[in-house]
């Protein structure tokens, strides 16, 4: 084997390679999330992580039953989805009031895939590039 094609088999597997490991840690949404499981929560944000492969957001929710606040992680798009869907950096701010319908984590924990949120100041709907069914 000459040195040039030795050279290209080596760029070409490591390229796969390093190509490989992002699409092993994405995950699919039925694997995480139940469609058949709504759910609407209206609170106060506390965190945004703008980062990839996805957003989340965290809000404090009131539980209906005992009143006392829990912490909620919300997972929308990609920044760049969300981007293209009209979002800024700073759209969304810790204080902010808003109210997201979406789908539940299927272990039962307090994680939800925001479909929709809407901004309580405003009154401002938007998507959140959920890659869940519309």
């Amino acid at each position: 084997m000459n040195k040039t094609l030795g050279t290209s088999a080596l760029v070409l597997i490591t390229t796969l390679l390093f190509t490989a490991v992002p699409a092993q840690a994405h995950h699919s949404f039925p694997a995480q999330y139940d469609a058949s499981k709504p759910i609407t929560l209206k609170g106060t944000i506390t965190k945004v992580e703008w980062s990839n492969p996805h957003i989340f957001i965290y809000i404090d929710v009131a539980d209906a039953k005992t009143g006392a606040m829990v912490n909620w992680a919300l997972e929308l798009g990609g920044p760049n989805t969300l981007l293209r869907l009209g979002w800024k950096r700073d759209s969304l701010k810790n204080g902010d009031v808003i109210t997201v319908d979406g789908s539940l984590a299927r272990d039962g924990s307090h994680l939800a895939n925001a479909k929709t949120i809407k901004m309580e100041a405003t009154g401002q709907q938007m998507l959140s590039g959920s890659s869940g069914p519309q």
